[in-house]
Protein backbone atom coordinates (compact mmCIF):
# COMPACT_ATOMS: atom_id res chain seq x y z
CA UNK A 1 0.00 0.00 0.00
CA UNK A 2 0.99 3.42 -0.73
CA UNK A 3 0.39 6.63 0.50
CA UNK A 4 0.93 9.97 -1.26
CA UNK A 5 1.31 13.61 1.21
CA UNK A 6 1.19 16.42 -0.87
CA UNK A 7 2.52 19.47 1.38
CA UNK A 8 3.10 23.12 0.56
CA UNK A 9 5.67 23.80 3.90
CA UNK A 10 5.57 27.84 5.09
CA UNK A 11 8.90 28.33 5.20
CA UNK A 12 9.72 27.12 1.64
CA UNK A 13 8.09 28.22 -1.75
CA UNK A 14 8.02 24.67 -2.65
CA UNK A 15 5.30 22.04 -3.41
CA UNK A 16 6.77 18.66 -1.52
CA UNK A 17 5.04 15.45 -2.50
CA UNK A 18 6.06 12.60 -0.27
CA UNK A 19 5.31 8.99 -1.15
CA UNK A 20 5.15 6.19 2.07
CA UNK A 21 5.57 2.80 1.30
CA UNK A 22 6.99 0.98 -1.29
CA UNK A 23 7.01 2.50 -5.30
CA UNK A 24 6.77 -0.32 -7.35
CA UNK A 25 4.74 -2.28 -10.32
CA UNK A 26 1.65 -2.30 -7.97
CA UNK A 27 1.66 1.08 -6.67
CA UNK A 28 3.20 2.89 -9.32
CA UNK A 29 -0.18 4.07 -10.99
CA UNK A 30 -0.71 5.99 -8.02
CA UNK A 31 2.23 8.31 -8.10
CA UNK A 32 2.13 8.70 -11.65
CA UNK A 33 -1.08 10.01 -11.54
CA UNK A 34 0.12 12.39 -8.23
CA UNK A 35 2.90 13.70 -10.36
CA UNK A 36 0.87 14.29 -13.27
CA UNK A 37 -1.33 16.33 -11.20
CA UNK A 38 1.31 18.05 -9.65
CA UNK A 39 3.29 18.76 -13.36
CA UNK A 40 2.39 23.00 -12.86
CA UNK A 41 4.67 23.28 -10.09
CA UNK A 42 7.37 25.98 -10.03
CA UNK A 43 9.53 24.24 -7.99
CA UNK A 44 9.01 20.52 -6.68
CA UNK A 45 10.43 18.63 -3.87
CA UNK A 46 10.25 14.55 -4.41
CA UNK A 47 10.57 13.31 -0.69
CA UNK A 48 11.25 9.28 -0.97
CA UNK A 49 12.74 9.12 2.71
CA UNK A 50 9.73 6.98 3.46
CA UNK A 51 10.29 4.83 0.49
CA UNK A 52 12.08 1.66 1.51
CA UNK A 53 12.24 -0.02 -1.86
CA UNK A 54 11.70 1.24 -5.48
CA UNK A 55 11.89 -0.95 -8.46
CA UNK A 56 12.30 0.32 -12.37
CA UNK A 57 8.54 1.07 -12.54
CA UNK A 58 9.18 3.24 -9.92
CA UNK A 59 12.15 4.76 -11.46
CA UNK A 60 10.60 5.56 -14.85
CA UNK A 61 7.25 7.34 -13.05
CA UNK A 62 9.95 9.33 -11.10
CA UNK A 63 11.20 10.49 -13.92
CA UNK A 64 8.01 11.11 -16.17
CA UNK A 65 6.98 13.30 -13.57
CA UNK A 66 10.66 15.03 -13.62
CA UNK A 67 9.36 15.35 -17.35
CA UNK A 68 5.84 16.80 -16.52
CA UNK A 69 7.57 19.59 -14.36
CA UNK A 70 10.33 20.65 -16.58
CA UNK A 71 8.41 20.81 -19.70
CA UNK A 72 5.56 23.02 -18.15
CA UNK A 73 8.96 25.12 -16.87
CA UNK A 74 9.22 23.90 -13.16
CA UNK A 75 12.10 22.19 -11.57
CA UNK A 76 12.93 19.58 -9.29
CA UNK A 77 15.11 18.16 -6.52
CA UNK A 78 14.93 14.69 -4.48
CA UNK A 79 15.53 14.40 -1.30
CA UNK A 80 16.29 11.07 0.40
CA UNK A 81 17.61 9.64 3.37
CA UNK A 82 17.21 6.06 2.75
CA UNK A 83 20.54 4.66 1.87
CA UNK A 84 20.06 2.06 -0.40
CA UNK A 85 17.72 4.49 -2.51
CA UNK A 86 19.86 6.90 -2.91
CA UNK A 87 22.64 4.58 -4.10
CA UNK A 88 20.36 3.30 -6.44
CA UNK A 89 19.46 6.80 -7.73
CA UNK A 90 22.88 7.62 -8.00
CA UNK A 91 24.35 4.06 -9.49
CA UNK A 92 21.80 5.04 -12.32
CA UNK A 93 22.67 8.37 -13.10
CA UNK A 94 19.93 9.63 -11.70
CA UNK A 95 21.35 12.42 -9.92
CA UNK A 96 22.78 14.21 -13.52
CA UNK A 97 19.37 14.97 -14.03
CA UNK A 98 18.13 16.59 -10.70
CA UNK A 99 19.41 17.32 -7.22
CA UNK A 100 19.24 14.18 -5.63
CA UNK A 101 19.96 15.33 -1.37
CA UNK A 102 19.19 14.24 1.98
CA UNK A 103 16.54 16.33 3.14
CA UNK A 104 13.43 18.66 1.73
CA UNK A 105 16.03 21.84 3.67
CA UNK A 106 18.82 20.76 1.08
CA UNK A 107 16.29 20.26 -1.70
CA UNK A 108 15.16 23.86 -1.15
CA UNK A 109 18.64 24.99 -1.62
CA UNK A 110 19.22 23.09 -4.44
CA UNK A 111 16.27 24.55 -6.47
CA UNK A 112 16.97 28.14 -5.70
CA UNK A 113 21.03 27.26 -6.81
CA UNK A 114 19.25 26.47 -10.19
CA UNK A 115 16.65 29.18 -9.94
CA UNK A 116 19.78 31.45 -9.98
CA UNK A 117 21.68 29.72 -12.80
CA UNK A 118 18.35 30.58 -15.01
Amino acid sequence: MLEINIEEPEEHPVVVCRPVGELDAYTVGQFRQALAALSDSNQLVIDLSEVPFMDSAGLGALIGGIRGVRDSGGDVAVACSQATLTRLLHTTGFDRIVPVVDSIDEACVALSEERDES
